[in-house]
């Protein structure tokens, strides 16, 4: 079905894609799946990035989570696909298969066990708290979800059961046209309202950290339960007739479910508790202190001046003083010559 023609035949008999999953560039195919992916995760970061300092976080603090999340992320993601699907997927008989994940074959549930484990190791490391990161994590995979589930689109994977519903997409190929449920369009879109709702929710109306992390799986785990039962392609836990996402959709909605009804009922949350307001609250404290040690500084200043205005001044008018003083000593009168005459001799007289 890689190159089937998709149609949509609410959108007019006229509605035909017919395009390969992939393009070619320079010689080289790139699939369209790798990058709507990267698109998304671009998209969810820069969202992640402007949301930061609402959640008393910064942008390099997103950017370092990265680091530790996205590698394992797509690792686990992988691993997930790969041991569920390893006979249907042909593993055992093309392991280079395996890193090919370009060609599509990424579970979510699995990239999510693997960023929650690298957020983890994340906030020990760096001494952040957990909480505040992963609900801005949260929103940020949601943004990625909506927009990857197209990269399935690409593929013409993630459909669902045959239907006749007026919104089917049709897949046709050499045997002919069937119509399917769009699964990819129903998580796409779930995923758009449930990032919608907390957006709004986070910004005035979230009680503790971690609270829009809880509710992201849950919201996310109730969708995938009900979607995941009309896909064909389901991963199965090791031949049973249980499907992995399903289970593991269940557990995200009653240990997220649990917790949030556990706070509720157990616990009383102030503003104050939220870390965006301890950090707002310590930026105000340190602003205070700050301003307070520049008016110190100021008023140590203006005392500093004024003792030196005052030396000065003293300096001036002891030499003023002392100019008067060497102006008021009386002068000695001149001692005019004695001039000496010596009397005529009589002898001179004659």
């Amino acid at each position: 079905m890689s190159d089937a023609i998709i149609t949509f035949p609410i959108l007019g008999e006229g509605f035909r894609l017919d395009f390969k999953p992939y393009f070619t560039l320079f010689g080289r195919n790139f699939y369209w799946y790798g990058v709507i992916i990267a698109v998304g995760f671009l998209l969810a970061v820069f969202y992640a990035m402007k949301r930061s300092r609402d959640f008393g976080l910064n942008e390099d603090s997103v950017i370092d989570m990265l680091i530790y999340t996205v590698p394992p992320a797509i690792i686990f993601a992988r691993i997930y696909y790969v041991i569920l699907y390893w006979n249907e997927g042909g593993y055992a008989k093309d392991i280079v298969s395996i890193i090919k994940i370009w060609e599509g074959g990424l579970a979510v549930y699995g990239g999510l066990i693997g960023g929650f484990l690298g957020l983890i190791l994340f906030t020990r490391v760096k001494k952040i708290k957990f909480g505040p990161m992963a609900d801005v994590g949260a929103l940020g995979m949601m943004i990625g979800q909506a927009i990857g589930r197209w990269g399935n689109f690409t593929n013409r994977e993630a459909y669902g059961v045959k239907t006749n519903v007026p919104w089917k997409m049709g897949l046709t190929n050499q045997y002919g046209t069937f119509y399917f449920h769009p699964c990819f369009l129903y998580e796409s879109l779930w995923n758009i309202l449930g990032l919608i709702l907390l957006h709004f929710y986070s910004k005035k109306r979230r009680k503790y950290d971690g609270q829009i992390f809880l509710m992201y799986i849950v919201w996310y785990g109730i969708g995938r339960l009900f979607i995941e039962s009309l896909r064909t392609d389901s991963l199965y836990l090791f031949g049973t007739g249980i499907r992995a996402s399903q289970l593991v959709a269940v557990i995200c909605i009653l240990l997220g479910g649990g917790v949030m009804i556990y706070n509720k009922l157990a616990k009383h949350y102030e503003p104050e508790d939220l870390w965006v307001n301890r950090e707002k609250k310590a930026e105000i404290i340190a602003a205070e202190e700050e301003a307070s040690r520049l008016k110190k500084l100021e008023i140590e200043k203006e005392e500093f001046d004024e003792e030196l205005s005052d030396a000065f001044r003293m300096l001036l008018y002891k030499q003023t003083v002392k100019d008067t003083e060497v102006e008021l000593i009386p002068e000695e009168p001149a001692v005019e010559p004695v001039e000496v005459f010596l009397s005529e001799s009589d002898d001179d007289k004659e």
